[in-house]
C-alpha cells in the first residue's frame, strides 16, 4: 500500500482498489506524499521503512499477548505508527492534503500512563537483564530494539530536514513502554529475568 495515495484522502475516505506492483520503483527510486521521486536509500525514506518495521514487529509481539489488556494499547499504537509513516512520508512544503494531522503530545502521554500502572506492579529494577524470558516477553524486547532503531533513523532526517519533534519523542517514550511491558508479560508467565553479569562476574 503506497503512503501517498492513504495521505492525498480525506479523513475516513476508502482507498481505490489498487494493483500490489507498479514498476515505479525498480529504478531504486520511490514517491514521496506529494509525487516528489527520491532514493529509496534517502534518509526519509529509511525512516519512515524503520517505522514500517517497528510496526510489523509489533504484529507479531501482539499476537502473543493475545488476550492481555495492553494487546488493546498494542493495537492503538500500531495505528499511531502508521499515521506517524504517513507524516514522515510527506517531505516540507508538500502541498498534498492528508486527512491525518500531526503528531501531537497525546500518544506519548498515554504510554506514560501504561508505563506507570505497569511499573507499580514490578519489583524495582536493580540490574541491566538480558532479552528473553517468556515469548511474549522476547517479542517485546525485539520489538524495543527495532523502536530504538527507529528512533536512530527519525534522529538522523532532523538533523537534515525539519521532523516533528513529537516524533522522537514518540518512538523513544515507546521503546521504554515495550521494555516495561516485557518485563510484566515474563512476570505474568511466571519467566524469571536473566540478569547481565560482567565477564568479572561470570567467573
Amino acid at each position: 500500500m503506497k503512503l501517498r495515495a492513504l495521505c492525498a484522502l480525506p479523513a475516513g475516505a476508502m482507498l481505490p482498489a489498487m494493483k500490489i506492483y507498479t514498476r515505479g520503483g525498480d529504478q531504486g527510486e520511490t514517491g514521496l506524499v506529494g509525487g516528489k521521486r527520491v532514493s529509496k536509500s534517502s534518509p526519509r525514506v529509511v525512516a519512515y521503512g524503520e517505522v514500517d518495521e517497528l510496526n510489523a514487529v509489533l504484529g507479531v509481539a501482539a499476537v502473543e499477548l493475545r488476550e492481555e489488556p495492553d494487546v488493546k494499547l498494542l493495537a492503538e499504537v500500531q495505528r499511531t505508527l502508521f499515521d506517524l509513516g504517513a507524516e514522515l512520508a510527506t517531505p516540507p512544503g508538500s502541498d498534498s492534503t492528508r486527512g491525518t494531522p500531526p503528531l501531537g503530545s497525546e500518544p506519548s502521554s498515554a504510554l506514560e500512563a501504561a508505563i506507570d500502572v505497569l511499573t507499580a506492579k514490578l519489583p524495582p529494577l536493580r540490574h541491566f537483564i538480558l532479552p528473553g524470558g517468556s515469548r511474549a516477553g522476547a517479542a517485546l524486547h525485539h520489538a524495543r530494539t527495532i523502536c530504538r532503531r527507529a528512533e536512530r533513523a527519525v534522529v538522523a532526517l532532523s538533523a537534515n530536514e525539519p521532523v516533528n519533534p513529537q516524533a522522537i519523542v514518540y518512538l523513544n517514550r515507546l521503546s521504554d513502554y515495550l521494555f516495561v511491558l516485557a518485563r510484566a508479560m515474563n512476570q505474568a508467565a511466571g519467566a524469571s529475568e536473566l540478569e547481565w553479569q560482567g565477564r568479572g562476574d561470570r567467573g
